[in-house]
């Protein structure tokens, strides 16, 4: 189908495209066209407050080139203007990174006006104008890139969002704006970027204050947002996260896990040890040992890999391994497994229970056992040196046995010529005595 105007791929399909990952949505910008035509194509308006399509078959957006105007606070206080006359460079410069602001012609032709393929190649976070500061979730989202990326941000920009900072603009956002924010930054394995960024320039306040309190060297856990989330809690506290997803409006299971972290922690680590009621009632408590509760494994899953990682150590993660098999065999172990001892009532219940008391303490006995023979076949390692000391003074032993040898040999010798030059000097004596006798 023709599409009106003249469209171009921008933004972050750009932007992986030329940093060769793999990039989700793509997003056009139609130059030349107006709304009317765009309806008439085939289109679908979506866009209420400025004009964005679908189109019919793909259902990626086209936007019609536009321009911007701060108009009053937050995320909808713009005036923008949409039409024909509105060029590609335009639009691009009402965009917040110059990485962001490249866009690909339909023959592959790139059109950068603003210095993008520059930074990307330098690995820089560089503001394109000064509209940057009209909109304070850039400051975030720059903060997310650098998490993603591993990006430096250009000196200009980190002083133009430290004046945004110093402004309060960050009391404009809203708490699911932030959310989204946050929430995306901790895919990156990278995430504590985001928290370093923040707190860099001072924007940890007034959503992230809790974030203030994370040590120097705090590192998040975990291979998931949820995990990494998780691990926030273990470090900071139950409490502390507990209001700090409140504000932010975080969804449920984000702040069940930062609760499940405080409240079993202790206990899920430290499962080889605990008692098997105790360690049951914890399981129970998490809802892990309801065969119908496949979400909630899926999330206790999660939360002890957090575990894992921040009890760190390859014994921790033997045992994690293993408790997830003792969960299995305690989910397995329902009424079927009573269902010869003609049992009733709260008989069963009981017999359950005792049944997955001795699996625990077998799965326990077993761990121990294999941690004390871990510990048993650890030879303890050999100081760094050692042998070569040892090869050396063997060495310096063999020299002074061969220098003593040596001294010896020459002590024979020096005997043996002073008696030569001895018996030479009296033989000498002896010829000269028998010589006269002969002239006599």
């Amino acid at each position: 189908m023709k599409i009106p105007g003249r469209s171009y791929l921008v933004g972050g399909a750009v932007r992986d495209e030329l940093l060769g990952l793999a990039s989700g949505d793509r997003d056009w910008v139609v130059v030349g066209a107006t709304p009317e035509a765009m309806l008439q194509a085939g289109f679908t308006q979506v866009g209420r407050d400025f004009p964005v399509f679908l189109h019919p078959t793909t259902h990626e957006e086209y936007a019609l080139a536009r321009t911007e105007r701060k108009t009053g606070q937050g995320h909808l206080g713009f005036e923008c203007h949409a039409g024909p006359e509105v060029t590609l460079e335009e639009d691009l410069l009402r965009r917040d990174l110059t990485i962001n602001a490249i866009a690909r012609e339909p023959d592959g032709t790139l059109v950068d006006p603003y210095g993008g393929q520059n930074d990307l190649a330098h690995m820089q976070l560089r503001h394109v104008s000064a509209a940057f500061s009209e909109d304070p979730l850039r400051i975030l989202r720059v903060a997310r890139f650098r998490a993603r990326f591993g990006f430096a941000v250009a000196e200009e920009t980190t002083e133009l969002m430290q004046s945004m900072v110093a402004k309060d603009a960050l009391v404009e956002l809203s708490a699911e704006r932030v959310w989204q924010e946050f929430a995306k930054s901790l895919r990156y394995p990278t995430a504590i970027d985001f928290i370093h960024t923040l707190r860099e320039i001072g924007a940890l306040k007034p959503w992230l204050v809790e974030c203030e309190q994370l040590p120097a060297d705090f590192r998040f856990a975990g291979s998931t947002g949820l995990q990494r989330y998780g691990s926030l809690a273990a470090a900071l506290g139950g409490e502390r996260v507990h209001s700090l997803g409140k504000r932010l409006i975080a969804p449920g299971q984000y702040l069940r896990i930062a609760d499940a972290v405080t409240r079993q922690g202790i206990l899920l680590s430290h499962w080889q040890d605990a008692k098997p009621a105790e360690l049951l009632s914890g399981l129970q408590q998490l809802g892990v040992l309801q065969k119908s509760a496949s979400g909630r494994l899926l999330e206790f899953v999660e939360l002890l890999l957090v575990l894992v990682e921040l009890h760190a150590g390859a014994q921790q993660i033997g045992d994690g391994r293993r408790l997830r098999l003792l969960i299995n065999e305690l989910t397995a172990i329902g009424a079927s497994a009573v269902a010869d001892q003609s049992l009733q009532g709260p008989e069963i219940g009981a017999a359950i229970t005792r049944l997955r008391e001795t699996a625990v303490r077998t799965a326990q006995g077993k761990a121990k056992k294999i941690s004390e023979e871990n510990t048993a076949g650890k030879k303890e390692p050999k100081k760094k040196g050692a042998g070569k000391k040892a090869s050396k003074a063997k060495d310096k032993s063999k020299d002074k046995v061969k220098k003593k040898g040596k001294g010896k040999g020459k002590g024979k010798g020096k005997v043996k010529k002073r008696r030569d030059k001895k018996n030479k000097k009296k033989n000498s004596k002896k010829n000269d005595k028998k010589n006269k006798k002969t002239k006599k």
